[in-house]
């Protein structure tokens, strides 16, 4: 049976299987290896991904993930509405929510594998044009201290994290180009958190090894029925052609 790999968080996971997004990169990667299973919910924070976490991921189910990669946090550190409503969640609820995820997940399985993604920057400007109506109450240092939190958690816990606030700003024109709307990621924001985990999968000291060049690709025999080679005398094997955009991004 194929292995799993389950994205779960909000629309920062959602949207990932937009056109050129990093969750669509991924299954492109892992087609003929691994299953990319879909589990983002645009708006939530961490408190509601608690409510369901037994629903998602529920401890008898005949199939665990060999992987989870959680995202929550953005929506967590929008800062608190006069009324009381909003996803605002305190920093100190965000770091024990996040413990507890991590808990369930560690629970299901002696060999599951969990990343857990940091929240990413924003683009304060871009947001005011276009999301000012719905997104007000964001600031990029709010997404970076609970970026650092979560990072501070998953080192006391020895889980694997990556820093996407710190990631994503290390490049010149970051603000320019990692966005469509200031809040979610564009094709060139999704590089680099695949990048990121695929650095982060290829480093791990995990037994199988779960980076995609390391598997193996479902069906991968020779067919007579694939292409003939021009002088007609075998077939090109389809199934080991690396996906192009592997070669282009040097995944």
């Amino acid at each position: 049976m194929r292995p799993q790999i389950v994205l779960f968080g909000s629309s920062i996971v959602q949207m990932s299987f937009d056109n050129g997004g990093w969750g669509a990169i991924l299954a492109n990667l892992y087609a003929r290896k691994a299953d990319i299973i879909l589990r983002g919910y645009s708006g939530w924070n961490s408190r509601q991904a608690l409510d369901v976490l037994d629903e998602v991921f529920p401890k008898d189910a005949l199939v665990q993930p060999s992987l989870v990669i959680v995202y929550f946090g953005g929506n967590d550190s929008v800062h608190p509405h006069p009324s009381g409503l909003g996803p605002h969640v305190s920093l100190q609820e965000y770091v024990e929510n996040m413990r507890k995820i991590a808990n369930h997940l560690k629970s299901l399985s002696d060999h599951i594998r969990i990343i857990f993604l940091s929240s990413p920057p924003i683009n304060e400007e871009q947001i005011r044009k276009k999301l000012s109506a719905t997104q007000s109450g964001r600031t990029n240092e709010s997404c970076g201290e609970y970026a650092e939190a979560l990072m501070e958690l998953c080192e006391e816990m020895n889980m694997k994290a990556i820093n996407l606030w710190s990631a994503i700003q290390t490049r010149d024109d970051w603000l320019d180009v990692s966005f469509t709307d200031g809040v979610h990621l564009s094709s060139e924001g999704s590089k680099v958190v695949v990048k990121e985990i695929l650095r982060v999968v290829r480093e791990a000291d995990w037994k199988p090894n779960l980076h995609w060049m390391s598997m193996p690709t479902e069906y991968a025999e020779d067919s007579p029925y694939y292409p003939p080679t021009p002088d007609g005398t075998t077939t090109i094997n389809v199934s080991h052609i690396i996906p192009r955009r592997s070669l282009q991004w040097d995944f």
